[in-house]
């Protein structure tokens, strides 16, 4: 039993100036240990990886995004780049091509309509975990104290802003229906005859299908689905829709994934097709 002329082993200390000297975020409410976690895999994995895949992507995009070229090969349109709103973009036959901004804007036609899945995706509930994780550790991994001196959330400027999720899902919306109908013209060949079929249609249904999992999983998704009522049984149809949004959303970081790197991938089919790194193949 620890009598009053114990002394915690060397170490151990848990004064206020060794909370403090260790970093991170300490009160009466947490436990009171030296070490800044006890835990002993390599915690570290999980979000270094995290941030490799994120950053890989925001390389690749940034890159893409500013190319403003090589983004049709008929009858392929980037998703980067659909819808078309500037009057430099490509001719893109029968595509959503509309020169909304007329001509004074010159740029890259890709930065108009970026932001809209950007936003919904950097504010996205899983992709805030995954980069306030893997880039600001806040905190890095479970049980491991962030090195941050206090911890404000989303209450303040910049990331109060998260706020505005359900917005971008809104506006996320008809972006995931008109990458629908580009990948309804992908049923072209390149004379834009239809009944035609190409890996590039496979590709891009594989996106688009990934695309909506992903969008409809979403935490807003469900809250608008199902959230406020206070008797299912009342609502059978908001109920049913309610139940499976929820089992997309059991699986909305696998989603989160996977249609980031569909829609990376289709971008770089267009690419590879439009810089003639090789012809589409034709299943019929």
């Amino acid at each position: 039993m620890a009598t009053g002329t114990d002394r915690p082993p060397p170490g151990t200390d848990d004064t206020a100036a060794a909370r403090r000297g260790r970093g991170g975020v300490h009160g009466p409410a947490r436990a009171t240990i030296a070490a800044s976690h006890l835990r002993t895999d390599r915690w570290w994995l999980a979000p270094a990886a995290t941030a490799a895949g994120l950053l890989a992507f925001v390389v690749y995009s940034t890159w893409r995004a500013f190319a403003n070229g090589d983004y049709y090969a008929a009858p392929y349109v980037s998703p980067f780049y659909s819808p078309c709103l500037a009057e430099n973009c490509a001719p893109m036959r029968g595509g959503p091509n509309w020169e909304l901004f007329g001509s004074w804007w010159g740029l890259s036609p890709a930065l108009l309509i970026l932001i809209f899945p950007l936003g919904f995706r950097l504010t996205c509930y899983y992709y805030r975990k995954a980069y306030y994780r893997g880039f600001w550790a806040s905190p890095p991994a479970c049980a491991v104290a962030e090195p941050h001196g206090k911890y404000t959330g989303e209450t303040r400027f910049p990331l109060i802003l998260q706020n505005i999720h359900r917005y971008f899902f809104y506006a996320a919306l008809p972006v995931a229906g008109i990458l629908t109908y580009d990948t309804v013209l992908t049923f072209r060949d390149a004379s834009y005859a239809w009944g035609h079929m190409g890996l590039g249609t496979l590709v891009f249904l594989v996106n688009i299908v990934l695309i909506w999992a992903y969008t409809l999983s979403c935490h807003s998704c469900r809250h608008i689905v199902g959230g406020r009522l206070k008797h299912f049984s009342r609502h059978p149809v908001r109920y049913r829709l309610w139940g499976w949004v929820g089992r997309l959303n059991a699986r909305h970081m696998q989603l989160a994934w996977a249609s980031l790197l569909s829609v990376a991938l289709a971008d770089f089919y267009v690419y590879l097709l439009a810089v003639g790194a090789f012809d589409d193949p034709r299943f019929f």
